[in-house]
C-alpha cells in the first residue's frame, strides 16, 4: 500500500477551538467523558507494554507514548475549553493503526473525518483499514472519495489501483495507474505495476513499451527484469532469451530457469534448453510447489529425442522420469505425433511408455486383488 503520511495528514499544530464539544464527567472532576472512553481500551494492558518496556518493536512503543500523550491532552483540553482538536483525534487514531488495533482507530479516525484539517488524511487511513481488514469494497469507497475532491491525488489513486486488483476489477486498476502516470511518469514502481497488470490482460507490446521506458530500472530490480522477460516470452520474442539470461545471471530460480529453457527450446536451442533444464533440477526447493522432477526431466527426454532422434541418453531419460512419477500420456501422445522423430524411434518411445500406469487402473487393480484375497481367506 502506500505509504503512511497522507496528503494533508496534519503535522501536530493544534486547532484551537476546532473540535466537537465534550460534556463534564462529574464522576472524573470535570474530565471530558471522551477521555475515559479513550482510556478503557488501555487499562486491560499490563503497565509494561503501555510504558513500552517490554515491547521489542519501537514502533508500537512509540506509538502507545503517542495514544498517551494524546490523553494527556485532552486533560490540558478539558481544564481549559472542554474541547479537543481534529489533530488530536487522527494523532490517537493513528497511534492505534500503528499498533494493529483497528477497530480502536476507525473510531478515532471517523471523529477527525468530521474536521476539514484532517479530512483527507482520515478518509485515506479509514481505506487502509478497511483494506487490512479485507473489506475492499469499503477501501475503495473511502478513496475513491477522496478521488471525487482531488483527481490528482497520487496516494488515493495508488490505493484504488491496488484495491481494485485485490476485487479483481483490473479495467478500472488500469485506468488508475494510467492516471498515476500521466502525474508522475517519472515512477517506475507505478510503471511496474500498470505493466504487471498489463500482462495479466494480455496487452504484451503495451507491457514491454512500459518496462522498457523504465529501462534505467531494470538492472537493479530483479522483478522488473523477471517480468519483462515473461512479457517477451509470451509476445514470442527472441529478445525474451537475452532478458532471461540477464535475470538468471544473478538469481536462483528453477520457475524462471524452466520458463528459460522453454524459450530456447521454440527458438531450437535444444542443447542449450536440456542444460537449463538440468540446472533447473539443481534449483528446486521444496517451496517449488508448480514444479516436479518429473515433468523436468520429461521435458529433457523430448529435446534429446527432436534434438539426436532418439538414442539411448533419451530412453534413459524418459525412463528416469516415469520412475520418479511422470504419468501425461497427452503428452507422450504429443511426442509421438511430432514429425521430427522416426518410426523407431516412436516405437522405442512406445515400448518405454507402456510402463505408465494410470492412478485409478492402479487402485482398480489394487481393490480387485485385496477383493479377491479377503474372499480366498473367508473360504478359509
Amino acid at each position: 500500500m502506500a505509504e503512511d503520511r497522507a496528503e494533508g495528514e496534519p503535522t501536530g499544530a493544534r486547532a484551537g477551538a476546532r473540535g466537537s464539544r465534550v460534556e463534564k464527567s462529574r464522576a472524573h472532576g470535570g474530565l471530558p467523558s471522551l477521555l475515559s472512553m479513550a482510556v478503557l481500551p488501555l487499562l486491560t494492558m499490563p503497565t509494561s507494554l503501555v510504558a513500552g518496556r517490554a515491547l521489542k518493536d519501537r514502533t508500537k512503543a512509540a506509538a502507545y507514548c503517542v495514544i498517551l500523550a494524546g490523553f494527556l491532552a485532552f486533560c490540558a483540553a478539558s481544564c481549559a475549553s472542554q474541547t479537543a482538536s481534529a489533530e488530536e483525534y487522527y494523532t490517537i487514531g493513528m497511534a492505534y493503526y500503528n499498533i494493529g488495533k483497528f477497530d480502536e482507530a476507525e473510531k478515532w479516525l471517523e471523529r477527525a473525518r468530521n474536521a476539514d484539517r484532517t479530512m483527507t488524511a482520515s478518509e485515506y487511513q479509514l481505506g487502509r483499514i478497511a483494506f487490512e481488514n479485507k473489506r475492499y469494497s469499503e477501501a475503495a469507497k473511502h478513496f475513491e472519495g477522496i478521488l471525487k475532491k482531488d483527481k490528482q491525488n497520487v496516494l488515493a489513486l495508488e490505493a484504488a489501483a491496488y484495491t481494485h486488483v485485490k476485487m479483481g476489477d483490473h479495467e478500472r486498476a488500469l485506468q488508475y495507474y494510467r492516471e498515476v502516470l500521466a502525474i508522475v511518469p517519472e515512477n517506475a514502481d507505478d510503471g511496474y505495476n500498470y505493466a504487471l497488470l498489463l500482462y495479466a490482460a494480455k496487452e504484451y507490446a503495451e507491457a514491454e513499451a512500459v518496462l522498457v521506458k523504465y529501462e534505467y530500472n531494470l538492472p537493479g530490480n530483479k522483478d522488473a527484469q523477471l517480468l519483462l522477460s515473461r512479457v517477451q516470452a509470451a509476445a514470442e520474442k527472441p529478445e525474451a532469451i537475452d532478458s532471461y539470461a540477464l535475470y538468471l545471471a544473478d538469481n536462483t530460480d528453477a520457475v524462471a530457469r524452466c520458463e528459460f529453457a522453454r524459450v530456447l527450446g521454440k527458438n531450437e536451442f535444444y542443447a542449450r534448453a536440456i542444460e537449463e533444464y538440468k540446472g533447473a533440477l539443481e534449483d528446486l526447493t521444496k517451496e517449488t510447489e508448480t514444479l516436479k522432477k518429473a515433468d523436468i526431466r520429461f521435458e529433457i527426454a523430448r529435446l534429446m529425442f527432436i534434438a539426436d532422434s532418439g538414442g539411448e541418453a533419451a530412453l534413459t531419460e524418459l525412463q528416469g522420469a516415469i520412475t520418479d512419477g511422470f504419468t501425461d500420456t497427452a503428452k507422450i501422445n504429443e511426442l509421438l505425433g511430432d514429425s521430427r522423430l522416426s518410426a523407431e524411434t516412436k516405437d522405442s518411445i512406445k515400448t518405454v511408455a507402456s510402463a505408465i500406469r494410470k492412478p485409478d487402473t492402479e487402485d482398480a487393480s489394487k481393490t480387485e486383488s485385496e477383493t479377491k484375497a479377503e474372499g480366498e481367506s473367508g473360504t478359509k
